[in-house]
Parts: structure tokens; sequence; C-alpha cells
């Protein structure tokens, strides 16, 4: 396996999608679907395939691409879209014109709702695949029993009904439909119907949901339970329904869709190419910034390159957010529903893309992975200089018993364990964390000094306004004020506060910069609250034996292995305490225990 192949392999995500193998000719050679793409792919490689043509098919393997969905149904579907445009040599299964059923509302006047393989571009409006016809038909019994439908094939223009052309039929004797063809039904009220019936087959039950409570609650006051539990059951039905797969839309036809993310030094785009209604493409990369370009100049000029590279001359686009590449192409920016959801599933390829390429530079290049993060926590923390080294400080103490306090440190953002230190806090009294961590801060920084030894970047304290503000006292006493920076992180809203500035810093709650900052305070509480209970525990589960005047560790320990417990040794009698520890010892003891009694004698 190559060098290159074995860095993808680590590199894969734990999320569903669709994998694509290519030869060295890089043309696709095998297309399949995982619930989890990291588990299956890695599998090819790490056993021995009885069949022959997998073995084949793993030898050519020389590159690995991807696409990230929500769902193993998302990558089904995804997956059959692929192989049926690719059609490549080692997929047999998909290869037929096998296709999934559809939900149609046909158009016509009073419309019918069916299932279909088939989608015809005749204007009717078509909802789906779906992975399973159980699944379409659980969905039309569904619609079936809330709602009373025609399924007849009449022209129920108005012309026919009113020149009486039609009868009712026997579904209507059964309450399965209301009558349509002879006018017993308004028009209005069919298409009312139809439209509780679309948001269904889309999820959006609010609507449906609210008419059957209040039809449930009038059937329930006139005493009609029988009526009642009837849409109650309905209720359920519509609560238990899933909504459709996101991965197709008829109506998104001949769309490239676009988007990116971006950090310090790199922009991170993914297009997507929409065609049918299906996604057939998908290619994500890698842009270098040269001019510290923004999101908009970078996604125009990968906009661009991308339709030159794979010869798109499709009408629109969809992207994040408004970008200028000319007249001629339709711009879109989504605010909701199927279109906004393809886009969040490319800028979502762009996120996986971007986790990987800093999974694959921590393995090859690890001194370029932690100067990108060095260089992202200056930025947003606001720092004069990249803090390489950081040390975190923490309290702990239960109403002022045993106060201890701990200082953490990192150094390249991982733990430098050697470097941690406990404190137990000598001059304050009581519960007072503000004075705790003045304290500490002065002694941990006064000891550096006077040692010459190297001083942090960056100083975090856990706490708010009120634990930042004593750090400062004890930096201003030592002199150290704007040599070294100082922030405090409260836990509530993970806010970060600076020196004079009352309005704190909030980071985005997926950056790393904050995972490291909240990394550091946790280490920093987990490591002060181990000792803090270490100490508590020894405070508490003391000997009584101990406590004894002029009774050394030796004599207890003897006392302990004879008697196996303070309780025992308590009620042991002044003869056999003798025995075991001597006269003048057994004496101390004995008088300790039982006073009057040796008061007597």
């Amino acid at each position: 396996m190559s060098a290159n192949l074995e860095l993808q392999l680590k590199t894969l995500p734990d999320s569903p999608g669709v994998y694509q193998y290519f030869d060295k000719e890089d043309v696709i050679i095998y297309v399949g679907k995982a619930k989890n793409l990291k588990k299956r792919v890695v599998s090819y490689f790490n056993k021995n395939h009885e069949n022959g043509k997998t073995r084949i098919l793993v030898k050519k393997i020389v590159n690995i691409k991807h696409i990230v969905v929500n769902t193993e149904t998302d990558a089904l579907l995804l997956e059959n879209n692929l192989i049926k445009k690719y059609k490549p040599r080692y997929n047999v299964l998909l290869k037929d014109d096998k296709s999934y059923p559809w939900l149609c509302i046909k158009k016509e006047r009073f419309p019918r709702i069916f299932m279909t393989r088939r989608v015809i571009k005749d204007g009717s409006e078509y909802f789906g695949p779906y992975t399973s016809v159980k699944t379409v038909r659980v969905l039309l019994d569904l619609i079936k029993e809330l709602y009373p439908l025609r399924t007849c094939k009449f022209d129920l223009s108005q012309k026919n009904i009113n020149d009486g052309k039609y009868k009712v039929c026997l579904e209507y004797h059964l309450k399965n439909c209301k009558g349509a063809c002879e006018a017993l039904e308004t028009e209005k009220h069919y298409n009312d119907s139809i439209k509780e019936i679309r948001n269904i087959i889309k999820g959006n039950f609010k609507e449906s949901l609210e008419k059957f409570q209040s039809m449930m609650y009038v059937y329930a006051e006139k005493m009609e339970f029988e009526e009642a539990q009837k849409i109650k059951e309905k209720l359920d039905l519509l609560s238990n329904y899933q909504s459709k797969s996101t991965i197709i839309n008829p109506s998104i036809n001949n769309v490239d869709v676009f988007s990116i993310i971006s950090d310090e030094t790199h922009g991170y785009a993914n297009f997507l190419k929409i065609s049918n209604g299906s996604i057939i493409q998908s290619h994500t990369t890698e842009i270098k910034k040269k001019l510290d370009e923004t999101d908009k100049e970078l996604l125009e000029l990968f906009i661009v390159e991308i339709r030159q590279r794979f010869n798109s001359i499709s009408p629109e686009i969809y992207v994040p957010f408004k970008v200028n590449i000319g007249e001629g192409i339709k711009v879109t920016v989504p605010k909701l529903g199927d279109k906004k959801r393809i886009v969040e599933l490319s800028e979502r390829n762009s996120k996986y893309f971007r986790m990987e390429q800093f999974k694959q530079i921590k393995i090859v290049d690890p001194d370029r992975h932690v100067k990108r993060i060095m260089t992202q926590m200056k930025k947003d923390l606001r720092l004069k200089e990249e803090p390489r080294h950081i040390e975190c400080f923490d309290n702990s103490n239960i109403q002022g018993t045993n106060p201890v306090a701990a200082c953490v440190v990192f150094k390249d953002g991982k733990p430098s364990k050697k470097d941690y230190r406990h404190y137990n806090i000598k001059t304050v009294v009581g519960p007072d964390d503000f004075a705790s961590m003045e304290e500490v801060v002065y002694r941990r920084y006064k000891r550096l000094l006077d040692e010459d030894e190297p001083l942090p970047q960056l100083i975090i304290v856990d706490g708010g306004k009120g634990q930042l503000s004593s750090g400062l006292k004890s930096l201003d006493a030592l002199g150290l004020r704007g040599k070294i920076a100082i922030i405090g992180i409260a836990k509530r809203l993970e806010e970060i506060y600076y020196p004079g500035d009352p309005i704190p810093l909030y980071l985005d709650k997926k950056s790393e910069t904050l995972k490291i900052t909240q990394y550091l305070r946790n280490e920093a509480h987990r490591f002060g609250i181990t000792f803090h209970r270490n100490k508590r525990s020894k405070s508490a589960i003391q000997s009584e034996l101990e406590q004894i005047p002029d009774v050394g560790k030796q004599t207890i320990t003897t006392l302990l292995r004879k008697f196996k417990s303070a309780k025992r040794v308590k009620e042991a009698s002044f003869e056999d305490l003798k025995a075991t520890i001597g006269n003048a010892r057994a004496m101390k003891v004995h008088l300790y225990f039982h006073p009057k009694k040796e008061n007597e004698k």
C-alpha cells in the first residue's frame, strides 16, 4: 500500500457517506456506501478477501474520494446515482435500470396521490426517492387514513361535473372519498387536504397536528370517544412518520452547488453537481491564501476554475452568500427547504475535508500543525504573540476546608504534565476564591522569577472578572503586568474576560481555540479536584489512634496489625494492650480511651 493511500485511510471520517475508488488512470472503478466510512473502507485493506474480484479491486486502488451525507439512507440513494452516472467496472449490482419509488401528486383537478417509479416532467410533484416500497405504501396508507381522496382516473373538469358525467362509486360509500365527481366536495376543500398532505410528506406536521388535536378535543367534549380515539390514532401515526431524504429533489435540476470555510492560511471549498435532481459529482480542495483573501474572493475564484475544469454549463449555482461571477449565471442563496439543505451538505463536506487535512498534517508535518493552531489562537484571543506556553489556574475547597489550587501547563497546545503544580493555600482563611487566586499566582511567578525560569505567554484563570482581577493584582505586585497576557474563562457560557474590559469575548463553539482553552480549564479542574479529594480523604480517614499523645506511627501500626481497627483497640483490655505494645505505651493508650477507669486505679 502506498504512503498516500495509508494516510488517507487514517484520516477518513466516522460518518455515513459514499466512497469512490480510483485507479492509476484516475478512473472510478468502484462506488460504495457506508454507515461509517472509516470502518468500511479500512476493512478492504486489513483482511484477506476470499472473493478474487475483490482482491484484484484492492490491488488497483490508487486514490480514494468520499462524500459525507447525513444518514445511511442518503448514502444508499447517492450511491445509486453515482453508479448509474459513472458505471464503475467493479460495481455490478446497481448497474441495471432499477429505480427507486417516488410519491406523485398528479397535476390535475382534484389531484390523485400514488406511487410510481417513473418521474415524468408534466408539472406533477414528485417526492422521494424512497429506499423501500414498504415505506411508500405505509405513507400512502397513512394519507388514506387521514384524508379521503379520490383514486379514480376520471377527468374531473368543471364541465364534466356539471354535465353529471360521473356517478359516485363504492369508495364514496365506504367513506374513502367525498364524491368530488358529483360536486359533493368543493375543489377548495380538496386542495386544502392536498396542501396538508404535501406538508406531511415534507415532514412539516405542525398544521395537521393542530387540526387533528382540535378535532379530537371537540369529539371528546361531545362524549364521542370512539371518534376521538380514531383521531388520536391518526396523531400517533403522524408523530411516528419520518421525513424524506434530502439527497434528491426533482425540482432541483442542472445546478452547481459551492461552499467554503477557511482559517488563517487556507480555504476549503466544495463543489456538488446536481443533474436531473441527483448529486452526480463532488469535488473538494484546499486553496492557499496569498494576500489574506476573504471567503467571497476565494469562492469566486474557485467557482470560475471548477466550472472550467469540469466543463459545467449549469445556468444556476447555489452558494451560502452572494458572489459576483459575471453575467449569464443565476446566483441563488437558499434560505430554507431542500435547496438550503443541499448547500449545508456541501458545507459539511468542506468541514470534513478540512478536518482530514489537519489530521494528515499532524501525522506528516507536526510542526506545521502546531504553528497553524498557535497562529489561530493568537488571532482568536487577540494576543501579541503566539501562546506556545500557557498556564491555567483553578481553586478547590468545600466551605473553606482544605483549600488548594492547581496550575497546569500546556506547551505547543499539549499538556506538559511534568510542569503541573499543586498548591496548599497558606495565607487565606475561609472560602475566599479571589484571595486564594491572588496568593497562588503570586507564589507561582515569584518562584519562576527567582529561579530565572521562562515565563508563559498566556495565563488563564478559571473564573470570571473577580478571579481575573485577583490574578492581575499579583502580576502588578511582581511587575509583570503587560509582560504576560492574562484572561479569565467563565464556565456558564464560556465567556472570555480581558483586563479592563467589562464585555466578554465569545468564541465560536466549534473553534479549536475554544477547545484548547476548555481543555486547559478542565485539566486544571481535574488536577486540582483530585489533589483536594486526596487531601480531604486523608484528613477524614485519619485514624483516631494518631490523636493519642506520645504514641508514634510504629506503635499504631503494631496495634492495627493486632486488633485490625481503632474501634477494637478502644475495646481491648489493658492486659491485651500490654501484651502487644508493652506496659508504658499500653498505659497511654488505655488512659486516652478510658480516662475515668485509670484515675480510679
